[in-house]
């Protein structure tokens, strides 16, 4: 059995399939984790999003800022960029069944035999391992039992900072933005959310991961910046999304041989 970690897809199923048979891999036995944001941008979310479901438990997935945004606007809390190419998703007779598996996903999978952990964007720096599980894991269990009450506070900048995040609203909505849109952060450790460039151009900011490099942490795996085209320089923290939907590739690590493989258009 082999586990692979694959970035974002973004509706980018043809490159999945290319991606697979790269891997040869075999449903029967290997396991595919995602990184988050398996639909919008790309041209097949539908495709991707049936695929993968019929996976079942040969798939690990997390959710990404791109998929909460979907859910989203299926509920009515939010509109549909026309450039997330979301129509034929949103027009599909299975639509409801699709729905409810994406809202049965976490922020965040942990495999403690293995201690690998699994995230779209990243973890505060003022989090502990404990604290990230727990939070994410209420965050996750509300998006099961009342997503309507999740996605009236989903959206906003704040709080920034895990200490100011005084009311549920704010735990809730600091979790989501650290597990799915966060990149960078301020030296104090406050989210930023709107820089995506390479932290090489960036002189003002420190990106999450450094954070992180001198604390005990698990092998993390986490996708959501193009720009890093799969390099993080901290050790036991990996970068996958590798921009399959801007042209550039789309990445698989497998777990147990540290092996990584590419496809592009």
């Amino acid at each position: 059995m082999a586990s692979y970690v694959i970035g974002d897809v973004q509706g980018c199923f043809k490159q999945l399939q290319s991606l697979l048979a790269k891997i040869n891999f075999d449903p029967k036995a290997d396991e595919l984790w995602f990184c988050g944001d398996l639909v919008a941008r790309g041209p097949d979310s539908l495709a991707t999003l049936r695929f993968i479901h019929a996976l079942g438990t040969k798939a690990k997935i997390v959710l990404g800022n791109h998929d909460l945004h979907f859910l989203a606007c299926v509920y009515g809390f939010a509109k549909v960029d026309p450039k997330d190419q979301l129509d034929e998703l949103l027009k599909a007779p299975d639509l409801s069944e699709l729905v409810n598996w994406l809202q049965q996903q976490p922020l965040m999978h942990f495999d403690a035999e293995r201690n690998v952990l699994l995230v779209h964007a990243g973890l505060a720096p003022d989090w502990d391992l404990s604290v990230a599980l727990t939070t994410t894991a209420e965050v996750s269990q509300l998006l099961k039992d009342s997503p309507e009450k999740l996605f009236a506070v989903m959206y906003g900048n704040t709080p920034s900072l895990w200490s100011d995040a005084k009311t549920d609203e704010d735990r809730w909505r600091f979790a989501i933005n650290s597990c799915t849109r966060m990149r960078f952060c301020l030296s104090n450790g406050a989210l930023e959310l709107k820089e995506k460039r390479h932290p090489e151009k960036v002189t003002t900011l420190r990106p999450w991961y450094e954070f992180w490099e001198r604390k005990s942490h698990p092998m993390i795996f986490f996708g959501h910046w193009a720009a890093l085209m799969g390099h993080s320089p901290v050790d036991g923290i990996y970068a996958l999304d590798t921009g399959c939907v801007w042209g550039n590739y789309l990445t698989a690590y497998c777990i147990e041989t540290t092996q990584r493989y590419s496809v592009c258009d």
